[in-house]
């Protein structure tokens, strides 16, 4: 294990990671336009280290509009690039597309903040995706994401808001 590693294991991103593994439960929402949320419901999650603790996988499981909805991330810490990635599936918002964002060079160690794209359709402009995981507190995980305007408007898409199961 390289030294830079080994310490971001012992205080950096990667004991970030670490911090976030356990059984989760709380509330998905949704928003389908800005400033009116479209949907909100039961959400289960888990997360695990993988790779030798490289990387976190996070599974999870609920409902959107009342339909079965199951999805999955890969998120890791780049020490090379110095940089958050993130790849995200998810059987209703992506369909058969992975979803792959990535942080800027030495941005936010502390808390993933992550930047990809997806195609609008229509012909139209790709839209920006941003995630971001929180730890708010040792129980209480955050993942927001948010949709990006080809204009660069930012607002809420989905947030999973996490209370850690005992």
């Amino acid at each position: 294990m390289s030294d830079k590693l080994e310490q971001s294991m012992k205080d950096g991103p990667h004991a970030l990671l670490a911090s976030m593994v356990g059984l989760w439960e709380g509330t998905a929402k949704t928003w389908f336009e800005p400033g009116k949320i479209g949907d909100e419901s039961p959400i289960k999650g888990t997360t695990r280290l993988v790779a030798q603790g490289n990387f976190l996988l996070h599974e999870y499981e609920g409902t959107l509009m009342g339909q079965p909805m199951q999805g999955c991330a890969i998120i890791g810490h780049y020490i090379g690039g110095n940089r958050w990635q993130v790849a995200w599936v998810n059987n209703h918002h992506n369909g058969t597309r992975i979803l792959v964002s990535e942080g800027k060079a030495g941005e936010s160690p502390d808390k993933p903040n992550v930047l990809g794209s997806y195609p609008a359709g229509d012909g139209s402009p790709d839209w920006g995706w941003r995630t971001t995981l929180e730890m708010r507190s040792p129980d209480n995980l955050v993942l927001m994401h948010y949709n990006i305007t080809p204009d660069g408007d930012e607002s809420p898409g989905v947030e999973f808001d996490y209370k850690r199961v005992s």
